[in-house]
């Protein structure tokens, strides 16, 4: 299913909208350029998508780098905060 509150967020930053419920039926546009098609809105999806799996990736390899700095496990960090 098409995430188009993420795709607007990231793609349109900037332009006015609002989202009723999770289908492009409850996108109203506000902004003064021409409202995305659902075909662009869900042709995005897929970079969009990789776009979030590589923040994610990219979060869990500077929290290991951190770790390996430190010289500490996960486990160890989470036994020292408690």
């Amino acid at each position: 299913m098409t995430d188009y509150a993420a795709i607007l967020i990231r793609r349109y930053a900037g332009k006015e909208w609002t989202l009723d419920g999770d289908e492009y039926t409850g996108l109203t546009w506000m902004s003064d350029t021409a409202k995305p098609s659902k075909a662009t809105l869900d042709g995005l999806w897929s970079s969009v998508q990789q776009e979030i799996a590589d923040e994610a990736t990219a979060k869990i390899a500077t929290r290991q780098a951190v770790l390996d700095k430190l010289g500490l496990t996960a486990d160890e960090v989470t036994a020292l905060l408690g």
